[in-house]
């Protein structure tokens, strides 16, 4: 292709791969719920402050305007993220342009959407968005004064690293990597002795005050939370995993050709091209960082996106390291082979940068999915919550409960989501655990939506607890529950609610008088323990087989035990079975109906299709309330 007509090509391929990711973005804005960390920064924008507990203002301050501009809506909430998530391979080709010329940071820009995670950038309501963005313009800014030193770009370089700052702790990385840069590069020494270069600085470190005001004010808690309390600091071998998550994220041949290009900057580097040392230090210090610190770093939490921040510079340069591959390759291969080879890195990056925005979709398509794909598969962390509010809108005309009771929720993120679909409605939470698991509990203590601030405001009031269910295994429902009746007040189950064949499932209580009759003598509802004797998981099951097990509901008793199979009920039986083990190992002398705890149910697999399945037991107790337990896998062959 001649030169002159591979910029308007370019420029056609580009504006076709961001208008389908875009158009793609813009309708999962509009179907998808709000995710939970995406609520709590809406949350946090209806109690402005410079600093929350995990993060400074930035995040919290984009979820509100947007909810003020459009409402309570999670596109609305979405929209200044999705312009400027979406705004990224404009902001790489502003980047690239005065490096590598016009045509090809025509070529970053495409590459932009090749890579997954930044063509998913902007479709959640999340800090990585302004990070990003103040960024790539701290990145640019940064370049062009060191190339000029013109005084406007070193001072819009300290007002980007100041927006950058109060966006998130990670940002500290991008001035770290420009002081790196300045400190090695011999060539930049001058820039030491510029005043303009200092007043940047200054400006910059503005962007420091809202997370430490909030820090001294508040004991550290948000750096004990990302410094000390997320991190075990103690070295696990699954961290080692790093590089190859994120070649599986990246996409294998994207991600190796990151490396490529890093190697690439590097030997240009050495040869004294400053540009090439900028970029080197901007991708190598945030790349170097999570490489190194892995595996005695947070592993429980999503962390997969920590590394794009240098992976973005790396952009500038793929075009140049790109056509260096293709000759290196030409010499091994023949011409043709080559340039498939190097075209099929951009090929199937965009091929995975559709991929994720498909799997994070998927959850606006629950009830269509689920009957290809069967339950218990597809995340719903980002649906299920409208149904939800939906039914508790309704709840008093079904049960004998005060219209105007409070709700109270079992963790956080649903207390939010109950709030920003019912702001009328008084809403608190007693979690005690993703609070602190994810450095919040200070912010609902200070918010005084916790359990002190519940008691202090409205004891006495009436109100509805919800618990998630699908969340909590055994051992923390029972947790959840025992807190619940320790602190509320007298529990009283009044309803469930399921969604989506049981994956997702909230359970109502309701307390009467809050903070009163805690012994009032009626047990408190807590779940109940099943184990499954038989069938094993994995089993394969033929003809009339054996469903046994046993179920301890402390107080109430279970009065049905259903054993499904794909969530369909296939045999029904009650507890007849004397299970005295049971009794000594596990509590069952709670159950009003001990030593009776077994139960042995007949299956005739010949009513149903050969293939797998996923055997489950539900339990109905004496109260009404229903638990999935006993989740497992078998295969029936007849």
């Amino acid at each position: 292709m001649q030169p002159s007509q591979a910029k308007p090509t370019l420029l056609l391929v580009l504006i076709a791969l961001t208008g389908s990711i875009l158009a793609t973005k813009l309708a999962l804005a509009f179907r998808l719920e709000l995710y939970s960390d995406e609520i709590f920064y809406w949350q946090a924008s209806q109690f402005p402050a410079l600093a929350y507990s995990d993060l400074p203002f930035m995040t919290a301050l984009l979820a509100g305007l947007g909810a003020d501009l459009g409402g309570n809506h999670a596109w609305a909430v979405r929209i200044l993220f999705l312009v400027m998530g979406s705004s990224l391979p404009l902001l790489i080709f502003w980047l690239a342009q005065p490096v590598t010329g016009s045509r090809r940071a025509l070529e970053s820009a495409i590459l932009t959407l090749c890579l997954p995670m930044a063509a998913f950038l902007g479709l959640l309501a999340v800090p990585d968005v302004p990070l990003i963005f103040w960024g790539i313009l701290f990145i640019g800014f940064t370049e062009r004064a060191t190339r000029t030193n013109r005084k406007g770009f070193w001072l819009a370089a300290g007002i980007a690293a100041a927006l950058g700052l109060s966006s998130h702790y990670r940002f500290v990385l991008y001035p770290a990597a420009a002081t790196l840069f300045l400190l090695v590069s011999k060539s930049h020494w001058w820039v030491w002795r510029q005043p303009v270069v200092w007043l940047a600085a200054l400006i910059a470190t503005a962007g420091l005050y809202p997370a430490l005001s909030f820090n001294l004010t508040n004991e550290l808690s948000g750096l004990d939370y990302h410094l000390l309390d997320r991190h075990p600091w103690q070295f696990q071998t699954e961290g080692l995993l790093h590089p190859f998550i994120q070649a599986a994220v990246v996409t294998p041949l994207m991600y190796a050709f990151c490396w490529y290009t890093l190697w690439y900057l590097f030997r240009l580097a050495r040869k004294g091209d400053s540009r090439a040392g900028l970029l080197l230090s901007f991708s190598a210090c945030n790349l170097g960082v999570y490489l190194i610190l892995a595996p005695w770093s947070d592993t429980t939490r999503t962390t997969l996106h920590w590394p794009l921040s240098g992976y973005l510079p790396l952009l500038v340069a793929m075009p140049l390291a790109a056509r260096q591959l293709f000759a290196s390759l030409c010499g091994h291969w023949q011409q043709s082979t080559a340039r498939r080879a190097v075209y099929a890195i951009p090929v199937t990056g965009f091929i995975g940068s559709m991929l994720v925005l498909a799997g994070i979709g998927s959850q606006g398509f629950n009830d269509q999915l689920q009957q290809i794909v069967g339950s218990n598969v597809l995340s719903n962390k980002m649906a299920g919550w409208q149904p939800l509010t939906d039914d508790l809108r309704t709840l008093h005309q079904r049960h004998a409960i005060a219209e105007n009771s409070l709700i109270v929720t079992d963790n956080y993120y649903t207390q939010a989501q109950i709030r920003f679909a019912l702001p009328d409605t008084f809403t608190y939470t007693i979690d005690e655990d993703k609070t602190v698991r994810d450095g919040r509990y200070t912010q609902y203590a200070i918010w005084q939506l916790d359990t002190q601030g519940l008691l202090a405001r409205h004891t006495g009031r009436s109100a509805v607890l919800v618990t998630e269910d699908s969340t909590l295994d055994i051992n923390e429902k029972t947790a959840v529950m025992t807190r619940a009746c320790q602190t509320l007040g007298s529990l009283v189950f009044i309803d469930q609610l399921s969604l989506y064949q049981g994956d997702k499932r909230f359970s109502y209580y309701y307390v009467p008088s809050l903070g009163s009759d805690k012994d009032a003598g009626q047990p408190c509802p807590l779940p109940t323990s099943v184990w499954l004797d038989s069938p094993a998981a994995n089993a394969t099951l033929s003809g009339t087989v054996t469903v046994s097990g046993w179920a301890v509901a402390p107080g109430y008793g279970v009065e049905l035990v259903n054993v499904l199979l794909n969530r369909e009920i296939a045999a029904q039986t009650e507890r007849q079975i004397s299970r005295e083990d049971v009794v000594e190992i596990a509590d069952g002398g709670s159950d009003p109906q001990a030593p009776l705890l077994g139960f042995s149910v007949e299956l005739d697999t010949r009513e149903f299709a050969n293939g797998q399945y996923e055997l489950a037991v539900e339990t109905v107790s004496g109260i009404g309330q229903r638990e999935l337990a006993a989740i497992r896998r078998i295969r029936i062959e007849n």
